[in-house]
């Protein structure tokens, strides 16, 4: 091959410079260096991006063109089948050498193949999305983990297989012309109406962005992490989820972070935090295993399940208007942050497939179009996860009281009185059921129910039998 010839580095879910395989082997080439980022809606079964999903993506290429362009590096643009844009793109600036790293959802791994397959130069690809390549973590029998904890026991005995890697300090660049779409024109930002005003002021997508959040986390709130990771009004949780998302950072360059900070290796609040990094492993081990784990029950007994239909009460709950605060507030932050607070997540997964015996998948898509950090593998595994149906799941008969949540996760109101202004006024211990609260007090609170805040839209109790009559149900049906 010609030591002329350019080669392509294809961005895809690693939008950066530092600890990036693909870009690293792609520098160390020695080759002028084509980079391109494709975004990439028409291959068969690739999912549609979420509208939040959409904005982060827009603001994170902005940032990594600005980070290419200071090592004399263009991002070029391009919209389309991923393997037709690059076939096409190799043939404009004459490329034998295209490199990338590894997805793992089931569309994206065929498209890649067939680049692979039909290349008529080299297509190499590297590991910088996950540690440990989904192949590599077997049971003594050979067979992937279904069980997060011997996961994690096997994940720690095995190490990381590399060091984080540093970001090229040179690339050559590509001299020649290259045509690239306008990111405007993608429209990947909303319009009529903007949604996302003020989400500048909550995030701030990229590479430089990740990498100074991460650090004050660990020099923060790392040192309580376990200890206050469960408290939303108090958040010290890490916030990095849509930066690991689009690859703003590694979680290479994460995990050595947490084991170089200041805690001793033995720390427990170091160990809380580096196991939800490996949470997020685990999700993509198993996509990689089941690919249609957004669709389909990983536990196929729950085929079987009697779901209701309530398009009424879907609508209240995606809104933030069932009656109860806690998961009000979850749902509201979700909407106006395109975030929410790992615990409430929880609270509120539980409330739509317990309380309201909605199809989970219902929430996975409702979080995939709303959530900045909808990861392919994390969305659908924990939905799975809290509606019993997944991988190592909380079991369905363990069903969160969104009264108890609140009082034990929010005792003092801060979250509920943040997310739902209108409770403000009410006493910090009513606000996990105001309809508790005497009528005196709510008239001196300014809160009329059922006007300026709904009655619950079911009663827990109720609810909770219910969903323990559907649990009998299916087990009925799947003995016969």
């Amino acid at each position: 091959m010609s030591k002329t010839s350019p080669i392509i580095m294809w961005f895809r879910q690693d939008l950066r410079l530092d600890d990036n395989p693909a870009l690293i082997a792609a520098a160390e080439s020695g080759k002028p260096v084509v980079a391109v980022f494709v975004f990439d809606e028409a291959s068969e079964g690739i999912r549609k991006l979420g509208g939040a999903m959409r904005w982060w993506l827009h603001h994170s290429l902005k940032s990594l063109t600005k980070d290419l362009g200071a090592l004399g590096v263009d991002l070029i643009l391009r919209r389309g089948p991923g393997a037709e844009v690059i076939f096409d793109l190799a043939k404009e600036v004459g490329a034998e050498n295209v490199v990338w790293n590894r997805r793992y959802g089931d569309a994206e791994q065929t498209v890649d193949a067939t680049i692979k397959g039909d290349f008529e130069g080299e297509a190499k690809s590297y590991g910088g999305i996950i540690m440990h390549e989904p192949i590599n973590v077997r049971t003594g029998t050979g067979n992937p983990y279904k069980v997060y904890t011997p996961f994690w026991k096997k994940f720690c005995e095995m190490g990381l297989p590399r060091d984080a890697h540093p970001a090229p300090q040179e690339i050559a660049g590509f001299g020649g012309d290259v045509a690239s779409d306008n990111l405007d024109e993608w429209d990947l930002l909303p319009t009529k109406p903007d949604w996302s005003d003020g989400w500048l002021k909550v995030w701030t997508p990229g590479e430089s962005a990740a990498q100074t959040r991460a650090r004050a986390f660990m020099s923060d709130d790392l040192d309580v992490y376990d200890s206050a990771r469960d408290l939303p009004g108090d958040d010290r949780t890490s916030r990095l989820s849509p930066h690991l998302r689009w690859g703003e950072i590694s979680p290479y360059r994460l995990w050595q972070m947490a084991q170089d900070g200041r805690l001793s290796a033995g720390s427990k609040a170091r160990e809380t935090w580096v196991k939800e990094l490996v949470w997020r492993e685990f999700s993509y081990h198993l996509l990689q295993e089941w690919p249609d784990l957004a669709n389909e029950n990983f536990n196929t007994k729950y085929d079987s399940f009697p779901w209701r239909s309530d398009d009424e009460q879907l609508r209240a709950w995606q809104k933030g208007q069932t009656g109860y605060p806690i998961v009000d507030a979850g749902m509201r932050q979700l909407w106006q942050t395109g975030w929410m607070h790992n615990r409430v997540r929880m609270i509120v997964g539980s409330f739509l497939v317990k309380h309201l015996l909605l199809d989970w998948r219902h929430g996975e898509d409702w979080f995939w179009d709303t959530l900045v950090d909808g990861d392919p593998a994390s969305n659908s595994a924990q939905w799975q996860w809290v509606a019993g149906t997944g991988a190592d799941a909380a079991p369905f008969f363990r069903i969160f009281n969104p009264i108890m949540q609140a009082e034990k996760f929010d005792k003092d109101g801060v979250y509920i009185k943040k997310w739902v202004p209108e409770l403000a006024k009410l006493p910090a211990k009513y606000l996990p059921s105001p309809w508790e609260a005497p009528l005196t007090v709510l008239r001196d609170a300014g809160v009329k129910l059922g006007d300026t805040y709904p009655r619950p839209i079911v009663d827990h109790k109720e609810a909770r039998e219910r969903a323990l009559a559907a649990l009998q149900e299916m087990r009925e049906a799947v003995d016969g």
